[in-house]
């Protein structure tokens, strides 16, 4: 927590926020409320016409404060040792974020979710898909080759993103998602040789396009962009002459 005030935050960003802070170690009823309070305090600055960027850290973590109090007052347990109880709870607190009324600010949510064995339709993870407009799914195997941000570009998904992008950045963007499905599909089988070139322009043009779009979707922690700028890399990646 340190590391975050003192390196990402900074004086300037510390100036502009409020922290909350209840660590792994301090009692389920201190962590629940912390992120209670955390949306209360969030409404507070919309409510007053700001535009608030929440970041939560995590959800699971909520949800195993609220497993602990309910079991502890009886109920029993449901899904995964999971009682009901935490099922109703996460609505309660996610669906607090998003735009106030007519007048006010709005609420950006940016919650994490540990899942549990890597499995991303355990519990939580699942019940918190269906209530947020998008997630983001960050992959332990891409960490491990050393690509970050580790972001699974096809299991990431947005309800909300195509309609933040004019037409033509959306077919690229599509077409790019098409040449990543067909390279995560062939991948296994051009490994191992069992792939002749020349057999399908699709997956040709597929192997050489998807290591390039890789390449670009990666970014160290430093650096800044434009999605303009994003988006006009990629449809000249994109318009690479058949291989």
């Amino acid at each position: 927590m340190q590391e975050f005030i003192e390196d990402d935050l900074g004086p300037e960003g510390l100036a502009r926020s409020v922290v909350v802070v209840a660590t792994s170690d301090a009692p389920a009823l201190l962590r629940r409320q912390a992120a209670l309070a955390t949306l209360a305090i969030a409404e507070h600055f919309r409510d007053a016409g700001k535009r608030v960027l929440c970041l939560m850290d995590s959800v699971t973590r909520f949800a195993m404060a609220g497993r602990e109090i309910g079991l502890v007052s009886g109920e029993p347990p449901a899904t995964r040792g999971y009682p009901p109880s935490v099922f109703a709870d996460l609505p309660r607190l996610l669906e607090r974020a998003g735009p106030g009324l007519p007048g006010q600010g709005s609420i950006t949510g940016l919650f994490t979710v540990l899942v549990d064995g890597d499995d991303h339709d355990e519990p939580i993870a699942d019940a918190v898909r269906g209530i947020l407009d998008g997630h983001v799914v960050l992959s332990r195997s891409i960490a491990e080759r050393g690509r970050y941000p580790a972001m699974d570009l096809l299991k990431s998904v947005s309800r909300t993103l195509p309609h933040c992008l004019d037409p033509e950045d959306n077919r690229t963007r599509l077409e790019a998602r098409r040449i990543l499905s067909t390279w995560a599909d062939m991948e296994e089988l051009v490994r191992l040789g069992a792939y002749a070139p020349g057999a399908s322009p699709e997956v040709d043009r597929a192997i050489a396009l998807a290591p390039l779009v890789e390449g670009l979707v990666a970014q160290g922690k430093e650096d800044r962009g434009r999605s303009s700028a994003a988006f006009a890399d990629l449809a000249n990646i994109l318009a690479e002459p058949e291989p």
